[in-house]
């Protein structure tokens, strides 16, 4: 990670804990400018952990819910986000959990504009594009296939490109494990989509 990059990011860790600070005092400005700041992290990793449309808006809320609560015994011993994403893991394995006795058909996930590819739009045939996009669905089906630890420690790096130190923290693990972990995602997800890959 570059210097400035470094900063950037302790900076906005310092304006987190801040925010906290006064979301403690029952301040609700500072409560939604943290919302503001974060919402895209918490919705985007509930929504590729879970792939359901339904309960995507639900269990952000309840993380936010759960951070306005706690933030009287907040105390910042890692970043803001570690501890944000350590909720949100909660909440999300809690609801698959409750989805695994309950199950109900699953909402397909629409990729998001970011997510799909932008640099040979001008070139990029019908065929190209149409091809990109059924990979990047088979893509996201292999990971809801994946145990719940692996997806959410593949969706941390792949999509949030956290560092294998920031995973570790937020899954309680160490750095070997968390590359344990992202080694056998990749292998499975290969695995699974060796048909498609191989046409």
């Amino acid at each position: 990670m570059a210097d400035s990059e470094a900063a950037a990011r302790s900076g906005d860790d310092a304006e987190d804990v801040g925010l906290m600070r006064l979301v403690a005092g029952g301040d609700t400005t500072a409560f939604e400018r943290l919302i503001q700041r974060h919402q895209t992290l918490v919705a985007g990793t509930v929504a590729r952990m879970l792939g359901s449309n339904s309960d995507v808006e639900d269990i952000a809320q309840q993380v936010f819910i759960r951070v306005w609560k706690s933030a009287g015994r907040y105390v910042p011993r890692a970043k803001f986000t570690t501890w944000l994403l350590k909720i949100t893991r909660n909440l999300v394995f809690n609801e698959m959990r409750r989805a695994k006795r309950h199950p109900h058909l699953p909402v397909q996930i629409e990729p998001e504009a970011e997510e799909m590819p932008l640099k040979d739009e001008a070139t990029a045939t019908p065929d190209a594009s149409l091809l990109q996009a059924e990979l990047q669905t088979e893509i996201e089906k292999a990971t809801m296939l994946l145990p719940e630890t692996q997806r959410i420690a593949l969706v941390l790096r792949r999509y949030e490109e956290f560092s294998y130190e920031e995973i570790a923290d937020v899954l309680d693990l160490s750095v070997p494990a968390v590359k344990s972990l992202l080694f056998r995602a990749r292998t499975e997800l290969r695995e699974r989509l060796k048909d498609y890959l191989e046409r």
